[in-house]
């Protein structure tokens, strides 16, 4: 009777380990998520930015970030990556990090928003959400094609202080057991219309001084393409800072389908 129980036990942990071993091996085949960094403009250390984003989110997920880096200090500068028609083909996401608040012409925001339109997932981080800025963008009740993509109606910011993110969602997976932080000196956003649109879901809020406003969100862009924000994010150090890299990791996972509702990232796309 020992002798069958032993047995038994034996072929329950050859059975178990073999599966174990197939399922890491089916995690290793899994191939890196091909992200394009679009980062560059006015007003921000995108010179080493890019580099401190890219680092960060590969060690930390199985990514693959490409950049499109436009050392252009202007805001009426297009980065050259949007020149192309196709400029999104073969990426599974894009990193949204510019700052070209005066390119305005819509055939070309139009060219921009095509591949959301069409379901690619983005994360959007701090000045995307002033980009692009065509005829109405302060007007809080009709979002530029540019807002809506964004999820948040930004016209400006006051001076640099120190921010109190409080996560409003802790069970979203994108904020499941993240705490809640200060940030350095930073940037808190405006939010004329005071909310997000009709689809957009707040996910963390900022303080500073006397002024409150959402910073971190995702919004359901025309139905098909998931997008995760944060209006947190000038200054180096912040981007830099492990709470920052952490976050914008999970929403990158998250836009492409690939976060548990735990937070962690599905088998295969963590490291």
């Amino acid at each position: 009777m020992q002798v069958m129980i032993v047995f038994a036990l034996a072929l329950v942990a050859s059975v178990a380990g073999f599966t174990t071993t197939q399922s890491q091996a089916r995690a290793a085949d899994i191939k890196p998520l091909k992200v394009l960094l679009v980062i560059g403009g006015c007003c921000h250390d995108y010179e080493h930015q890019k580099d401190v984003l890219k680092e960060g989110l590969e060690k930390r997920a199985n990514v693959e970030v490409t950049l499109a880096y436009d050392p252009d200090k202007t805001t009426k500068h297009l980065n050259p990556v949007f020149e192309s028609a196709d400029w999104a083909s073969g990426y599974d996401v894009i990193i949204h990090d510019e700052c070209s608040a005066n390119v305005a012409d819509l055939k070309i925001i139009d060219r921009i928003l095509k591949p959301h339109r069409d379901g690619l997932p983005a994360v959007a981080l701090h000045c995307a959400l002033h980009c692009f800025r065509s005829e109405g963008w302060k007007n809080p009740e009709t979002p530029t094609p540019w807002q809506m993509f964004m999820g948040l109606q930004s016209t400006g910011h006051g001076r640099q202080a120190p921010i109190a993110v409080n996560y409003v969602d802790k069970d979203h997976p994108i904020a499941k057991g993240l705490e809640d932080w200060v940030t350095i000196k930073e940037e808190l956003y405006n939010n004329i219309a005071g909310g997000l649109v009709k689809t957009g879901h707040p996910l963390a809020n900022g303080k500073q001084d006397n002024n409150e406003s959402i910073v971190t969100w995702t919004n359901l862009y025309n139905g098909k393409s998931r997008v995760f924000a944060t209006t947190l994010g000038h200054n180096t150090e912040t981007v830099a800072d492990a709470r920052y890299l952490d976050l914008v990791t999970r929403g990158l996972l998250w836009s492409c389908g690939k976060l548990n509702d735990d937070g962690t990232p599905m088998a295969g796309y963590g490291k």
